[in-house]
């Protein structure tokens, strides 16, 4: 039996819903007499709008479809509800002959659920349906309709005119050739109105469809309305949307050619309409004033006496919010029957004609009215407050910087004499005008929320409201307030604690200051922001310096990571420091591209509705053969739109592998839902070949094969409480971390234990409350305290006071004793001046002594310093001994930071500092020196283990990061690479620099700044699995191989990844870059089962396979056109086939062991090996591997992790015991002698990874202990 056809055919993703047209009742207007009567009124009363005719997706008429099968065309379609309507029964049977007699009926109609057919016209006719006796202009307006789960589609509606007198006029209720219309009829007009429904906010598009589709209405005969419509409504509904991305559709309805934008991203809106009318019809200041209306949630209300302008205005208030969402009721246009609706007592926006205001204003009892005509405001009995000054001020100016008239750009143009070029021109204007918009807008909502992250944890999902409020300005307050209450504030609350990676967040990075981004490299106490120091410019000659490939600078010239300035500084902000640019955004346009779709001339007949398909089809696979090979993004686009086309032909496997293509080209449009339902409707022939095509059924599975559903993740927002009962560690680590004070486990549970001393180890509810309270007390005392500027002339500009004692008597006279991350210094009383004591870098000795003074011991602080020749006293009195734990603890930190090059132990031991402070205000007692002891940690390690740092690795050891910064517990660091800059024109010049990638636990990879060691992207997910390998294979491209066998693909330049590569049947350890001539052409990558992979670099496309026996295949090198291959028990060459094979048995009898490492160095025609358990290395000739190698003794090495060639040298990395403990070990082997040349110690835990940058430099990752990142210099 041959399989059954398609029942219909329907794009799954087509854009139109559904068509209607609506007008007067059919017997409202029956019959001469009336129509006379009527004609002599000078206002004739309004007569009540039915909806006359709806035409539903799909139009094949039914005779083409009898068979029964599968109906592929529905993939993906909205759920459906019946409407019930009159029509007359010539009309009931779409695709039937000529009309017979007429006969009153009921038919039902299949609607989307979402669209209410009862409240159509009204919404259609919102000013009532009047007869008019004089020729009317046709007028569009547009809908907004929401259904109960909030569920919206859009409409745009035409309404035109028709003359009562046309012979061919149905009104009579006579056949036209009996129809005998009186003279006094003569001159009457009709209003009809068509609606066109769609899922998408198609404003402009839709307008356009409707005006081409109005040419014919006017020039048709009466009964051949409906054919018209449902030919324009069957061509609209063979229209794909355009996937996310920089791909139009263009689609000619004659005489115009349409443009249908594609949505920016998949978290974007479409935007189809003007963005800058708001700007024309208001003043920046009202812009801003109904912005905060809308961020606030008011009841508001906008009237004009444009229709179109109602959903217009409104739509571009709410896309300035982007990403913010308007989630209270939406009903742009109310009719005057509708008014009512105002009344609600929630949050609503809506819109009335400008004839009701006065109506309404009488009964505003907190309503805010926006009238658009004239660009007022009103707000009536609300409590609207304004929009943080700084952040109104900078849009203001940047919105009078905008160029809003298209007149003004056509001056320097030539007419154009083609009606589609001049339209394609101001489109083109629009898109750039709508960029520039966008961004302003968006960087408003920056400004705004930028500092709520700083007050967010996202370990527990909680956000302090209390302690962000108090960083707002006095001003300020009442707006925060306000906003914080809000359901858009709380998703976007959500959004930021999930880390969505959407337009706020990437605009929030791409602004962040130099300072800022230091934050993310070094944990420090999180306090208030009251100021910000004067932003760093670079110099004017840095651009012209700029390379074409930015190499990594040398660390030598580049100043250490300055801790960032503490937020609550007691230093006065310079006026200038606070200034911002108030020119309009530089929004450089991304290349976009246009696809024509084919025509189709008779669209309710199956035979051209295939010709159309297949005519797309066939233009599309044209575009792909023409797309760039680095073009992947475009290349995507075209996937996504031929596997729809073929799913609405019914050729669901070629639509399947198109989806795999696009499934590793672009997954960020993968439509996984309509993918999924396409291989459930698969027949059994179709899916049992399916399931044998390599091809799909990896996607097969991936689509269908859950291992049961995943548990919902925790959305919840939970704002910080202080504790009620009493806590034990565990709570109390969970209570801190959410207060923001501290994340770090191992630091929580030493506070733990100074809280708890002589106690029984419960945290009660006012030691904590204490305790929290004495912390933020610190702050606001810090705020309310400026240095003068004969003060701040001598500290460095990221430099801030942490800590001021009381005034007191010292050896520089009286005042008050400062500070800093970097020094300490008395501000002296009286005339303000600054007199330096000590940097920490230049102490040598804190002492904490008493001096008599008559009959009293007064406690004293004596500091000697390597700069002064005399001793520095203070008589700190009861401050004493808590000054001398908070200055030893400074001061061993910065030892540390010296020894270690590692800046983050300063930010430690300040942190350390403050928590003592905090700690003795909270108790009160006694023993709350002792108490805060127990955090003096650097100090008692500095004490306990003297020791200093080996010389040969303090000289070659430059730097240290710590990419688990601000986390719970350090992560390993399990795979590094490092990445050359480069100076492409699509990239800003920021994005040029070099860059290290660092693979952390559960696919999570951050990215580094390698010219600044700052964070320049701080997490890049790919998968949930640990990651085993990097390579850098294209300037654009990031390969990184995962335990959970895909290859996952990250852009460089949007530092995401929406590409997979899912060919591999076991984890991906290894890969191979093969250099072309002029760039990467082909990639190796190997699986832990021995499967090895060919790709092309351009096409993503395996190009090869070698399946190599056995398994626990780690690593793969190139060398001499051979791949060499490293398994568990040998290290082969292959090509096609084994041509060599070191096995391990045969070289190691006298204990079992494998290979966990090998390299090749080609000029020696060496293989260097590493075996588990040997503190060897061992050495082959490549030339002959059955000859016995040599060995490389390494000196105290417990294990070998990893091991790479830089310049003439191997660099291994592992275990090794110094003094005497297991630390983390590398070890530099003179490639030529073959002897150790140095033994590096500056980890605490295994060496896991090593990479090499530019042969200058290279960088070592720790196990989880520590997870640290340490920079070395090569000789």
């Amino acid at each position: 039996m041959a399989e059954a056809a398609p029942q219909h055919l329907a794009l799954p993703s087509g854009l139109l819903e559904l068509c209607v047209l609506l007008g007067a009742p059919r017997d409202s207007l029956r019959g001469p007499e009336q129509v006379a009567q009527r004609r002599g009124l000078p206002n004739p009363s309004a007569l009540e709008p039915e909806v006359l005719s709806v035409f539903v997706p799909p139009f094949i008429s039914k005779e083409d479809g009898q068979t029964a099968g599968t109906s592929c065309g529905t993939l993906g379609r909205t759920k459906r509800r019946s409407f019930r309507k009159k029509r007359e029964k010539p009309r009931a049977d779409p695709g039937q002959g000529p009309p017979g007699p007429r006969e009153t009926d009921t038919e039902d109609v299949s609607v989307p659920d979402g669209v209410d057919l009862l409240a159509l016209p009204q919404l259609c006719f919102p000013g009532g349906l009047c007869v008019a006796w004089e020729p009317q202009e046709d007028h569009v307006h547009f809908l907004v309709l929401t259904d109960v789960c909030g569920n919206r589609t859009y409409a745009a509606v035409a309404q035109y005119y028709r003359p009562l007198h046309d012979e061919h006029c149905f009104y009579s209720g006579k056949p036209p050739w009996e129809s005998r219309l009186s003279v006094g009829a003569a001159g009457c007009f009709v209003p009809f109105a068509v609606c066109v429904i769609s899922r998408f906010p198609y404003y402009n598009a839709l307008r356009d469809c409707l005006s081409c589709l109005l040419t014919h209405l006017k020039l048709c005969k009466d009964f051949e309305v409906d054919n018209h419509i449902k030919d324009f409504a069957a061509k609209v509904s063979l229209i794909p949307s355009p996937p996310p991305g920089p791909l139009h559709l263009i689609f000619n309805l004659k005489p115009l050619q349409v443009v249908f934008p594609s949505r920016a991203d998949p978290e974007s809106p479409v935007v189809d309409l003007d963005l800058h009318l708001p700007l024309l019809c208001f003043r920046p200041e009202k812009v801003l004033q109904i912005l905060a209306c809308l961020l606030t949630e008011q009841r508001l209300v906008f009237f004009s006496a444009s229709w179109a302008l109602l959903t217009l205005v409104a739509e571009c208030f709410l896309a300035y919010l982007h990403p913010l969402r308007w989630q209270h009721t939406l009903v742009p246009i109310l009719s005057g029957q509708m008014l009512d609706f105002l009344m609600a007592p929630t949050a609503f926006l809506m819109g009335c004609h400008l004839s009701h205001l006065e109506e309404v204003s009488k009964e505003a009892d907190g309503l805010v009215l926006i009238n658009i005509d004239s660009g007022s405001v009103t707000c009536s009995g609300s409590d609207v407050p304004d929009v943080p000054l700084l952040a109104a001020q900078t849009f203001i100016q940047r919105v009078q910087s905008l160029q809003l008239h298209h007149d003004l750009d056509l001056a320097q143009r030539g007419a154009s004499t083609d009606v589609n070029e001049g339209r394609a021109r101001r489109w083109a204007w629009q898109q750039r005008l709508n960029r520039q918009i966008q961004q302003l807008t968006l960087q408003l909502l920056v400004n705004i929320f930028r500092e709520v992250k700083n007050h967010l944890n996202y370990e527990h999902r909680v956000f302090n409201s209390e302690e962000f409020l108090k960083t707002r300005a006095p001003g300020d307050q009442r707006f925060y307030k306000q906003v914080l209450d809000t359901y858009m504030f709380h998703s976007f609350l959500k959004a930021r604690l999930s880390r969505r990676r959407d337009a706020f967040a990437q605009m929030e990075l791409s602004t962040q200051p130099e300072e800022d981004r230091m934050n993310g490299m070094l944990l420090s106490p999180r306090r208030p922001a009251i100021e910000k120091t004067a932003s760093h410019k670079p110099s004017p000659g840095r651009a012209a310096r700029r390379r074409m490939v930015v190499s990594m600078p040398n660390l030598q010239d580049i100043a250490g990571p300055e801790l960032p300035p503490r937020n609550a500084s007691l230093r006065k902000v310079e006026a200038e420091g606070c200034s911002c640019s108030s020119a309009a955004p530089d929004v450089s346009p991304k290349p976009t591209y246009t696809f024509k779709i084919p025509e189709v001339h008779f669209p309710r007949v199956r035979q051209c509705v295939q010709t159309y398909y297949a005519d797309c089809v066939a233009q599309l696979s044209k575009a792909m053969s023409c797309v760039a090979p680095d073009n992947s993004v475009l290349l995507a686009r075209y996937l996504y739109l031929r596997g729809l086309v073929r799913l609405a032909q019914g050729q669901l496997l070629d639509a399947l592998l198109d989806f795999q293509s696009l499934y590793k080209t672009d997954l960020s449009v993968f439509p996984a839902e309509l993918v999924r339902s396409a291989v459930q409707a698969l027949p059994g022939p179709e899916r049992a070949q399916a399931e044998r095509t390599p091809e799909l059924r990896r996607l097969i599975s991936q689509v269908l094969d859950k291992p049961g559903e995943a548990p919902k993740a925790d959305d919840r927002v939970k704002h910080f409480e202080l504790p009620s009962q009493h806590l034990p560690l565990g709570d109390f680590v969970q209570r801190v971390q959410e207060s923001g004070i501290v994340k770090d486990a191992g630091l929580i549970g030493r506070l733990f234990e100074a809280l708890t001393v002589g106690q029984q180890k419960l945290i009660d509810p006012e030691t904590f409350r204490d305790f929290y309270t004495c912390w933020k007390e610190t702050e606001a005392q810090a705020q309310e305290v400026r240095l003068p500027a004969a003060v701040t002339e001598h500290l460095d500009k990221n430099e801030c006071v942490y800590k001021l004692s009381g005034s007191v008597k010292t050896s520089c006279g009286v005042g008050k004793i400062a500070m800093t991350q970097k020094r300490l210094f008395l501000l002296t009383e009286g005339r303000p001046g600054y007199a330096e004591i000590a940097t920490f870098r230049n102490i040598e000795e804190v002492r904490s002594t008493t001096v008599a003074f008559l009959l009293l011991r007064i406690p004293t602080l004596k500091i000697r310093s390597a700069t002064r020749k005399d001793v520095f006293e203070a008589n700190l009195k009861a401050e004493c001994d808590l000054w001398h734990l908070m200055v030893k603890e400074m001061w061993a930190g910065k030892a540390l930071a010296d020894d270690h090059k590692d800046p983050q132990y300063v930010q430690q031991a300040l942190t350390h500092a403050l928590l003592m402070d905090a700690v003795v205000g909270a108790l009160q007692t006694p023993g709350a020196i002792y108490a805060a002891s127990k955090l003096s940690y650097f100090d008692k390690m500095r004490n306990e283990m003297p020791a200093a740092v080996p010389k040969t690795t303090a000289e070659t050891l430059k730097h240290k990061i710590n990419p688990s910064a601000g986390e719970t517990f350090p992560q390993a660091v399990d795979v590094l690479l490092y990445t050359p800059g480069h100076l492409d024109p699509a990239e800003r010049a920021g994005d040029a620099h070099p860059k290290l990638w660092c693979a952390l636990q559960a696919g999570r990879v951050m990215v580094f700044d390698a010219s600044s060691w700052s964070l320049h992207q701080h997490c890049v997910r790919v998968g949930a699995s640990a990651l085993n390998c990097m390579a850098m294979v294209a300037q654009g491209q990031v390969w990184v191989g995962s335990e959970d066998s895909v290859i996952y693909i990250i852009s460089v330049h949007s530092m995401s990844c929406h590409k997979q590569l899912t060919e591999h049947r076991a984890s991906v350890t290894g890969f191979v870059v093969q250099d072309g001539p002029d760039a990467p052409s082909q990639v190796y990558s190997c699986g832990v089962d021995g499967a090895v992979l060919a790709w092309d670099v351009s096409t993503l496309q395996v190009t090869r396979r070698l399946q190599l026996p056995g398994s626990g295949l780690s690593s793969i090198q190139l060398h001499a056109d051979r791949l060499w291959c490293c398994t568990g028990n040998s290290i082969m060459a292959v090509n096609s086939c084994v041509r060599q094979e070191l096995r391990i048995d045969e070289t190691f009898q006298e204990k079992s062991t494998t290979f966990v490492a090998f390299q090749l160095l080609p000029e020696q025609e060496q293989l260097w090996a590493a075996c588990a358990g040997y503190d060897d290395i061992y050495v082959w000739d490549l030339g002959d591997l059955a000859r016995p190698p040599g060995r490389v003794h390494l000196p105290d090495c417990a294990q070998v992790t990893c091991m790479i060639r830089v310049k003439r040298q191997v660099w291994v990395g592992g275990t090794g015991l110094s003094p005497g403990k297991p630390r983390g070990k590398i070890y530099v082997v003179d490639a030529e002698r073959k002897t150790v040349e140095k033994e590096l110690v500056a980890h605490a835990d295994t060496v896991r990874a090593l990479c090499s940058a530019e042969d200058r430099y290279v960088l070592s990752g720790s196990g989880p202990e520590e997870g640290k990142i340490a920079i070395w210099t090569v000789e």
